[in-house]
């Protein structure tokens, strides 16, 4: 069975092990992990929901899908009664007095959250170095970086800590860590998932989304959290991805597209570029047609992301300042308590991209800057409605270069934001894009056009099979 999620529904059902029993393995191997993946680990929260699923058991009720699967959650999102942290200082002692839409849903269902796990601080990072609970280590290599920024969450999936982990994609922080644990995750089409209740990075780019270590379990977590929310303006009903998507394969013929510029570039590592390239061709010899395209240059989608992305946190970390949210530091007078607050609780690089944003947002430049990224992002947005009219998907490396060392980027923010070069350019279009563990070292990126997820799913069950 390749699902883990109806591997453990049927160990339930069964009576092969008790819901309590299953929590307890996954809170203890959390407690004990040399990973640092978590920051809290919710252990009275978890066993006293899995009593409720083994009485409704014991009582010879039917339990759902999801009912008494253990989850993580990532620490930027608010589940009532615990401690939200966004991995900083700001906010390490904050209670959430409600939970996030998505992850009630999962609530509703029965999962039971067994972490909140940690992350960049506030989405700031590719390597969930940039935490106040020092870094996540790799489940492949515990000298490597994690990824981020949900680096916590696709390494707990990946060390079977958790079945499943809800992270949060903004410029490819699902996807990138995904890759570097070499597992699934999915940032869906943007507005299929509510956002109420994830603490806002960039909001015009945030998605909710699942890493999972099988395809099913991607697509069952989805059709979960999926829908229309009135709390969040930007969701939308969708219907849900079929059972066949996972099982069924593309027809040859079927045309798919790579961006040259990402491939035929310097900085696209050596060894990667030729596994792509041989991916290509053994797709070619499968009866695929492969179609090139030109796209916009790396550099360009990350000058653009980061100014906007940069723009949007400052304006939305204008409300911490120690008056509503988090701890606040006392000044002199008001305005010097904003400012201790602010400089003593929020890590370097928050406080870099909320200066970074403040002066895109500034007279005079905003114009220069903002206006501009603004005006190529709709470009961007244009070239992909006009490229999906020629193909069904495109694939792209996740990442340029392998995953770096525990230290190597940390104190070289601009190497960081390059490694989003491929990610970031389809979350400005708002595209459904899929991490897969085929083909390259960080993983294979699969695209479709937007609320078209159901071709990802067929995609990445066809690829597997093939490469």
């Amino acid at each position: 069975m390749a699902s883990v999620i109806e591997r453990l529904h049927q160990q339930l059902v069964s009576k092969e092990i008790s819901c309590e029993a299953l929590v307890q393995q996954k809170l203890d191997a959390l407690n004990a992990s040399e990973y640092n993946g978590s920051n809290i680990v919710l252990d009275q929260y978890a066993l006293d929901l899995a009593k409720k699923v083994d009485t409704k058991i014991a009582n010879g009720e039917t339990i759902g899908l999801l009912e008494g699967i253990p989850f993580g959650v990532k620490d930027v999102y608010l589940l009532q009664g615990t401690y939200s942290s966004a991995s900083s200082d700001f906010l390490k002692q904050y209670n959430s007095p409600y939970t996030a839409t998505a992850i009630q849903k999962l609530l509703d269902a029965g999962a039971i959250p067994v972490a909140k796990e940690n992350c960049d601080s506030f989405g700031h990072g590719s390597s969930t170095e940039n935490t106040v609970f020092g870094p996540t280590k790799n489940a492949l290599d515990i000298n490597k970086v994690a990824g981020g920024s949900s680096g916590g969450s696709a390494v707990n999936v990946a060390k079977d800590f958790t079945a499943f982990s809800i992270g949060g994609d903004t410029g490819g922080s699902i996807r990138q860590p995904a890759g570097y644990n070499a597992i699934y995750g999915l940032k869906p089409t943007y507005g299929k998932i509510s956002r109420f209740g994830l603490m806002a990075y960039a909001s015009s780019t945030d998605c909710v989304g699942p890493i999972a270590k099988e395809l099913d379990d991607i697509r069952i977590v989805l059709n979960t959290m999926a829908g229309k929310d009135v709390k969040d303006q930007t969701t939308f009903a969708s219907d849900a991805i079929s059972d066949q998507a996972t099982s069924s394969v593309l027809p040859k013929g079927t045309k798919i597209g790579y961006y040259k510029n990402f491939i035929e570039t310097e900085a696209l590592d050596p060894k990667m570029k030729q596994q792509f390239k041989d991916m290509l061709a053994k797709l070619e010899a499968e009866g695929m047609e492969i179609v090139p395209l030109d796209f916009f240059d790396a550099d360009i989608l990350v000058a653009t992301y980061y100014a906007l992305a940069m723009a949007e946190t400052a304006s939305n970390l204008a409300r911490l300042d120690g008056t509503n949210y988090g701890v606040r530091e006392e000044g002199e007078n008001l305005k010097e308590g904003y400012s201790i607050t602010r400089s003593e609780n929020f890590t370097a690089e928050t406080q870099r991209r909320i200066v970074g944003g403040n002066q895109v947002l500034s007279q005079g430049h905003s114009e220069e800057i903002y206006n501009k990224a603004q005006a190529l992002r709709a470009q961007i947005s244009h070239h992909f409605d006009e490229d999906f009219k020629e193909v069904a998907i495109v694939l792209s490396p996740v990442t340029p270069s392998p995953v770096p060392n525990i230290g190597d980027i940390m104190d070289d923010p601009m190497k960081m934001y390059l490694s989003d070069a491929y990610t970031v350019g389809f979350s400005l279009g708002g595209l459904p894009t899929l991490t897969a563990p085929l083909a390259l070292e960080t993983g294979l990126q699969i695209t479709a056009a937007k609320r078209n997820e159901e071709i990802l799913f067929t995609s990445a069950n066809f690829l597997k099979q093939v490469l």
